[in-house]
């Protein structure tokens, strides 16, 4: 087989495997410096990129890389960048995935030959986030063995074959590294306490728990939220996002729990997993998120619908909570807007009076932001505090 040849096989070996990638649901978020610039081209020139790649960043230049981690590293080539980088790919493909969907964060930082001789390694280290698991590999090549291109080829390679086995897909290609180059790897996988305490700490945004069985608009993109302490979950909550998706027309129904309080102290890996399990018996999906208020929740869940009732919405243009300044509420509730976010406001009791989203005197700038749930549809104020009264709890 002259090279030709092996130059097509190879280049049918990848498309087989991209395919596939397109094909499984995960969906990812690459960052990458240094190299493995051809990773890029074979995911996006394969048809059904769009299902895989949310988003792809090359912060090539120091200064963009420090933006990238909000910090100057203590070296930028080295595993502990590639698992930061990694760990943001991962929040980033969190907040604009597809609900549901399995996500990915890839993180690479490499030092290849250049147009200069390096004193050091000619090396590259790579990290990939899922929900459970960080995987890490470290590839030290033999210097002055091969080109730029050739050590480019060769890191994508292995950064295209750890993508498809963090999507459990076989790739039999060769990478190309000699029997002395062994990658350094290791693999620390997540238990759900794990996971809860990384959320709990900041360092990944939110969890989901897919428990729902209902039917929804495939491939949705906008979140429809219900945000609340569920302490307990009841029917009144059920029927409020029942009705706030049929009015939606489309999306992806949830609820949400944060983990933190702005008040009180964050709830615990216990009480986290009881509220839980409400939702898996409910048969409901639920979100456990870090973030209590709601510019944050925006932030992270982009395009959403909110559901709120409106005692939360009086709450949420008092200025009082915004340190007494009008100004302020307005322009953190604009860059609420501006990410998308709408809220669907049904009819609540506040202050002993049975109020609905026109007794509420909405900010001319924010009006077209917030939606009324009529009250011929949802007129159900069952409340939680007096439900745990009467439970004792």
């Amino acid at each position: 087989m002259n090279e030709k040849e092996e130059r097509a096989m190879a280049d049918a070996c990848i498309r087989t495997v991209v395919d596939a990638i397109h094909s499984n649901p995960t969906q990812a978020v690459l960052y990458l410096s240094g190299g493995a610039s051809r990773t890029l081209g074979w995911l996006l020139s394969v048809p059904g990129a769009a299902n895989t790649v949310l988003e792809a960043v090359i912060p090539y230049s120091r200064m963009s890389a420090i933006q990238l981690l909000g910090k100057i590293p203590n070296q930028f080539c080295s595993q502990r960048t590639s698992e930061d980088m990694a760990l943001l790919a991962y929040n980033r493909a969190l907040k604009l995935s597809r609900p549901g969907s399995p996500v990915l964060g890839v993180g690479f930082t490499g030092a290849l030959a250049s147009t200069r001789p390096k004193l050091g390694e000619h090396r590259f280290h790579l990290s990939m986030r899922t929900s459970d698991r960080l995987s890490v590999s470290t590839v030290t090549l033999s210097k002055g063995l091969r080109t730029r291109e050739q050590e480019d080829l060769l890191s994508s390679y292995h950064v295209l074959k750890a993508i498809a086995y963090a999507c459990k897909i076989p790739a039999t290609f060769v990478t190309g590294l000699t029997e002395s180059e062994v990658p350094d790897e290791f693999e620390k996988l997540f238990s759900e306490d794990e996971e809860l305490e990384q959320l709990i700490n900041g360092q990944i945004c939110f969890k989901v728990y897919p428990f729902s069985s209902d039917s929804h608009t495939p491939n949705a993109e906008r979140r429809i939220i219900l945000p609340g302490s569920f302490y307990p979950l009841h029917e009144g909550h059920l029927k409020l996002l029942e009705i706030a998706t049929s009015l939606c027309g489309d999306g992806y129904p949830c609820f949400e729990i944060s983990a933190v309080n702005a008040d009180k102290p964050p709830l615990s890996i216990s009480q986290i997993k009881d509220r839980v399990k409400q939702f898996e018996e409910a048969g409901k999906t639920v979100i456990i998120s870090s973030q209590p208020y709601f510019y944050k929740k925006a932030e992270i869940f982009p395009g959403s619908a909110f559901v709120i009732g409106a005692d939360t919405a009086v709450r949420l243009i008092d200025p009082k909570y915004y340190d007494g300044d009008y100004k302020k509420m307005l322009k953190i509730l604009i860059g609420c807007k501006e990410t998308g976010c709408t809220f669907l406001v049904g009819g609540r009791n506040v202050g002993g009076v049975f109020k609905v989203l026109d007794d509420i005197e909405i900010p001319e700038e924010l009006k077209d932001m917030f939606i009324p749930i009529p009250a011929e549809k949802f007129h159900m104020d069952i409340s939680s505090t007096e439900i745990r009264k009467n439970l004792g709890i």
